[in-house]
């Protein structure tokens, strides 16, 4: 993210312009000039001459805050209706000596204005006392998940992929996760009021009517809703894999998207450029059926030089060697996310920079590896999110070598080319004759609506494809395998027989006669071996450098060796590929120490490594010896579906009668010995076939499913041990009981519970608790779901509209013998003080008291639990009895502790 604290100075001049300095990280002042990457994008002409001054001062000016509302969720609305009607009016009546500020402005082409800007700057917000309940609300609101803070520029690729619910979509680079976010989103549109909807239809008789909302989300949804492709009994059936090469940015990945409580949401931690394939179940006489997408988001590794007005140190660092560097890797991820795509879906391809050997060579390079413009197509957005300005992409552009000399074309590097120019391929020139549509690509530059630089291209797959071979020049620079890695990936490549099967090829037969002759084997067999290959390949794939502090504070190399599984498809297939890089066998270098000493591995070793990853505690871990070497990340618990008829199962559905409708075969636990010990999640139809279905293949699954239920000690026998957590809520709570369900109407009874925790109901206290007193006193104990209705004077009776609700709520509230108690964390319990009663009062907890001085077990339970919820809804390591051991491992930790701040997106 972008570095705080920037002034606006005028120590000197450079070449007729003023110099801009700001404080780095390391307390340098950075200039914010730069001859050499200046005068390089001003020989491009990206901007006509008009407009060349605006655009670098711009440039140097810092960049504004802006932040996005959650659309997938109801409750974000009346948040974003508050910033209008509370905190707009207060900053705008702001007077400091005469100073005045400007308020958040919603940003005119992002659809519902729930995009906004602002041009305050974050150290004024912070450390100006009037600022403080604005700073407050943002904060809380960013807690819950009804807030997202990222840049503008960064929220437009998920716009462009016209992403439908019901679709599986793909993001390949995805940590820290802002754009992970908005997909998810997107997904999850319209569901509550669907949920909503398919719970009255359940419960009316023949003659049920369609409410108006209901209607109006038919008609939205057109011939999708007919089919039922799109919602499963209002549940959203589309599906989402985000994905992130390095292992503790997947977990900050996880800590980010957690807050949306989707079912539909997998986390996968591998390397973009040879992302595996995911098996799905098999179908009919189809044994082997492989997943393809909808839609794919690559924002891939950059150099960054689009962010100079956050990162400064790009003034100071920029070289064209960046831009270089990563065209290799930049290309194979794109390549590798048009081979995953349906014919019909799209690839949304983006960048945060403006050097063209980054954004059109690549899509160029993509174009022509992919077959052509008939197989694959850049798609004209010039219409599409209407306001938005930009500039077409680039038809023509030169390349800067190393020592700053400009290169007009690929013969001039032919013929003139020496050591600086040595990185250049031929690929990363123009096409001839612009015979790629580059100009339907969009930039974004920071002058047009005081943004970041951006640039993004949708590409369209019309048919398969098979790939062709990257130039020599590209391969000469891909680096040499080891055996070990030659023996991993050529046991995971599955070749089609005559029966649609795919079983393992001979290790040795494999190898391409080249490498066996380098190995002193007899390369005729291999020779005689003409079956193609699935992708591979080693390129770095960490998000771009100047991402964000988050990836400062989290980012690691990828572990050395890893499993990998390629991409296999039917015998006789149109696409099956001729990958560039080639498997490691192809490209073996013996001239390698370990290579030449390092013998492949035994059977028993072979089996140990395949075998299902031991995960250690937290206590072990910090325990292991450190060595020089750098250690393999902790893999993940195994995921582990429960029966419909387990016995945890039955009595909760029994306890909490819940519907027939409500799925009974999308209940997971996280461990090995799959016991119901402490935590059930819940996940989607298509996130179960895919997890049941790559068991064992070596993909790295990091996290997939959403708490439904966690285990809590009772006394009574008649309840339940199982209570409904508050991210599982919203799926569930249509399909409870009454029995089970508490209903509330008025503003001051909620009120009091959420500043009061545990107030009591027994020996008459129940009256104390107004309207829901009588309901709580009858209740039996354990979880029940307390349902707050928005106000309507046909159904609230004698409530006072005033006292009303605006919205309707669900929260989960757990009855004692003694008391009574939201179970919420305590940060949500003040983000709705200040949302719905503007207040900060402070939160009364007088229950561990009353309980030292003498009561039950069950209750001194209940408040240990809601202390462990109230910190974050982490749950002790020694508590989880090796569930879900993700949640607490160090890299989930250090990301819980991750600032307002890191929780960024900074692309």
């Amino acid at each position: 993210m972008g570095k705080r604290g920037g002034k606006r100075g005028s120590r000197g001049a450079r070449q007729g312009q003023t110099v801009w300095r700001q404080r780095s990280s390391t307390h340098e002042d950075i200039e914010r000039s730069n001859a050499r990457y200046e005068n390089y994008y001003n020989g491009l002409h990206l901007v006509d001459e008009a407009e060349r001054d605006e655009f670098w001062s711009t440039f140097r000016r810092d960049l504004p805050n802006s932040f996005r509302f959650t659309g997938s969720k109801g409750q974000a609305l009346p948040v974003q209706q508050l910033l209008k009607d509370r905190y707009i009016p207060e900053i705008i009546a702001m007077d400091e000596e005469g100073k005045k500020y400007d308020p958040p402005t919603p940003i005119s082409w992002f659809p519902s204005q729930l995009a906004w800007q602002m041009t305050t700057s974050k150290s004024i917000i912070r450390r100006f006392a009037p600022f403080k309940a604005f700073q407050k609300f943002i904060v809380s609101e960013t807690e819950v998940g009804n807030i997202s803070r990222q840049e503008i520029v960064s929220m437009i690729p998920p716009l462009l992929m016209d992403l439908k619910p019901g679709m599986s979509v793909l993001d390949l680079c995805a940590a820290p996760g802002s754009k992970s976010a908005q997909l998810v989103e997107l997904l999850h549109h319209g569901e509550e009021a669907r949920l909503r909807q398919a719970a009255q239809k359940a419960k009316r008789s023949a003659k049920r009517s369609v409410s108006p909302e209901g209607k109006a989300l038919e008609e939205e949804m057109g011939d999708e809703n007919a089919n039922g492709d799109w919602s499963d009994a209002g549940r959203a059936t589309g599906l989402l894999i985000a994905n992130d090469v390095d292992y503790k940015r997947s977990h900050m990945l996880t800590h980010q998207l957690k807050r949306l409580n989707s079912p539909n949401l997998i986390i996968t931690n591998h390397d973009a450029t040879f992302y595996p394939s995911i098996k799905l179940p098999s179908q009919g006489s189809v044994k082997n059926r492989y997943l393809k997408f909808d839609r794919i988001l690559t924002d891939v590794p950059c150099s960054g030089d689009g962010t100079a007005r956050k990162n400064v140190n790009v003034w100071k660092d920029w070289t064209p060697m960046n831009a270089i560097g990563l065209f290799s890797t930049q290309l194979k991820i794109l390549v590798r996310a048009l081979q995953m795509l349906k014919a019909g879906g799209r690839v949304v391809y983006s960048t945060c920079s403006m050097n063209p050997i980054e954004n059109e060579a690549v899509i160029a390079a993509a174009v022509e590896r992919c077959g052509g413009l008939s197989k694959v197509d850049v798609v004209d957005c010039s219409a599409a999110l209407p306001g938005l300005k930009r500039k077409p992409g680039l038809m023509d552009w030169a390349v800067m070598d190393k020592g700053g000399r400009i290169w007009n074309s690929w013969q001039d590097v032919e013929e003139h080319g020496d050591g600086d120019s040595g990185k250049i391929t031929r690929s990363m020139f123009a096409p001839a004759h612009g015979s790629v549509p580059l100009d339907r690509c969009m930039r974004i530059y920071p002058h047009l609506q005081d943004t970041g630089a951006f640039f993004i291209a949708v590409i369209e797959k019309r048919t398969e494809f098979k790939v062709k071979a990257e130039s020599s020049a590209t391969q000469a620079d891909a680096p040499k395998p080891s055996i070990l890695d030659v023996v991993k990936e050529v046991e995971s490549q599955p070749i089609a027989n005559d029966h649609g099967e795919e079983p393992k090829q001979d290790v040795m037969n494999a190898f391409a006669p080249s490498s066996l002759a380098a190995l002193g084997q007899d390369g005729s067999a291999a020779a005689r071996q003409n079956k193609e290959v699935a992708p591979s390949g080693s390129g770095d794939s960490k998000k771009r450098s100047l991402d964000s502090e988050a990836d400062a504070a989290m980012s690691t190399k990828r572990p050395k060796f890893r499993e990998e599984v390629n991409d296999p498809a039917p015998q006789g297939a149109e696409d099956r590929q001729v990958h560039w890089p080639p498997p490691p066998g192809a490209t073996l270098d013996v001239s390698r120490p370990e290579n030449l000493n390092q013998a492949p591995p035994s059977p028993q070793a072979s089996a140990e490594a395949s075998a299902e990853p031991r995960v250690l505690k937290s206590d072990q871990r910090q325990s292991q010896p450190s060595t020089k070497q750098k250690q393999k990340p902790a893999y993940e618990e195994p995921f582990i579906y429960l029966a419909p008829d387990q016995e945890d199962l039955l009595a909760i559905r029994k306890f909490y009668e819940l519907s027939p409708d409500f799925p009974r075969d999308r209940f997971m636990v996280r461990n090995a010995l799959g016991k119901a010990a402490k935590t059930i999640y819940y996940t989607s139809a298509t996130a179960k076939d895919i997890l049941q279905s790559n068991e064992g293949s070596g993909i790295k699954f990091v996290h997939c499913g959403i708490k439904m239920f966690v285990k809590q000690d009772v006394q009574d026998r008649g309840a339940c041990k199982w209570r409904i957590q508050s991210e599982g809520l919203p799926l569930i709570e249509s399909s409870v009981g009454e029995s089970r369900c508490v209903r509330l109407y008025r503003r001051s009874t909620l009120r009091g519970l959420l500043i009061e925790m545990f107030p009591k109901v027994e020996e008459g206290a129940w009256r104390e608790l107004g309207e829901i007193g009588t309901q709580v006193r009858d209740i039996g104990m354990g979880c029940c779901v307390l349902r707050i209705e928005k106000w309507d004077p046909a159904t609230c009776g004698d409530v006072p509209e005033a006292e009303g609700f605006v919205d309707r709520m669900v929260l989960p509230l757990w009855r004692s013998f003694h008391s009574l108690n939201l179970m919420l964390p305590k940060e949500d319990r003040r983000a709705m003080l200040l949302r719905l009663f503007n207040e900060d009062t402070p939160l009364q907890d007088h229950s561990k008291d009353r309980f030292k001085k003498g009561g039950n077990a069950a209750d001194e339970a209940v408040v240990e639990m809601a202390d462990v919820e109230a910190d974050g809804g982490a749950v002790p390591v020694e508590a989880k009895e090796g569930e879900g051991h993700a949640a607490n491992s160090p890299a989930t930790n250090q990301a819980d502790t991750v600032s307002e701040e890191v929780a960024e997106e900074a692309s």
